[in-house]
């Protein structure tokens, strides 16, 4: 048989060219690869994400969370329930002072007692001295008294009660939570310092007729 050996630098040159075909094969596919890894998401990031999308905010009780208000409704709410709060408060105040009102004896210490109690829950001003010293100069502490002779009673509105109260004066500052008969002894002493207290500053104030 007959046998040849290629020159050295054939076979270098074959073997060479193969070397590179080779390779260029080689990087070719790995590139490949490399973009079908970076195109399709691993098994693990695609359960990640259908995890998130799966979880909803749950309350306490394990129910669905209820959707956050809206920040304008919120500051509605609050402000409603404030106005609500202040509202409920003065109610309780003028409830407890009438309540006190009850607690007092039927007697000019009493109804002066009582009086300042709705005095001071309705924020007006006056002192026990005050209304006593004006009481007893006016009617000498006689709930039914009445001036038949000064010009109120030739108008035909005479002064009555404990402070000597004409009936518009009495209607214009009547005082919730107190009865409208003007010679009721709590009434008249109540609207007397009322008006007293927009006329003059404070019952305390008053030191002849008025």
């Amino acid at each position: 048989m007959l046998s040849f050996n290629l020159p050295r630098t054939a076979r270098i040159t074959r073997t060479t060219r193969a070397h590179k075909v080779a390779t260029v094969v080689l990087v070719a596919a790995g590139a490949t690869t490399a973009l079908t890894a970076t195109a399709q998401p691993s098994h693990a990031q695609t359960t990640a994400s259908h995890a998130a999308a799966a979880v909803k905010p749950v309350s306490a009780n394990g129910l669905p969370a209820a959707p956050k208000a809206d920040a304008g409704t919120t500051d509605g709410a609050n402000n409603s329930s404030v106005a609500d709060s202040i509202k409920v408060t003065a109610v309780a105040k003028q409830d407890d002072a009438a309540k006190k009102a009850t607690q007092h004896p039927d007697n000019l210490d009493g109804w002066i007692r009582a009086s300042l109690d709705i005095m001071h829950s309705k924020g007006i001003p006056g002192s026990y001295e005050g209304l006593q010293r004006n009481i007893m100069r006016e009617s000498n502490g006689n709930p039914n008294a009445v001036n038949d002779w000064d010009v109120n009673a030739v108008n035909g509105i005479p002064s009555k009660g404990l402070l000597q109260v004409i009936q518009p004066t009495f209607d214009t500052y009547h005082v919730e939570g107190t009865a409208k008969n003007l010679t009721d002894p709590i009434a008249n002493i109540t609207a007397a310092a009322n008006y007293a207290a927009d006329r003059y500053g404070s019952i305390d104030n008053v030191n002849s007729a008025y």
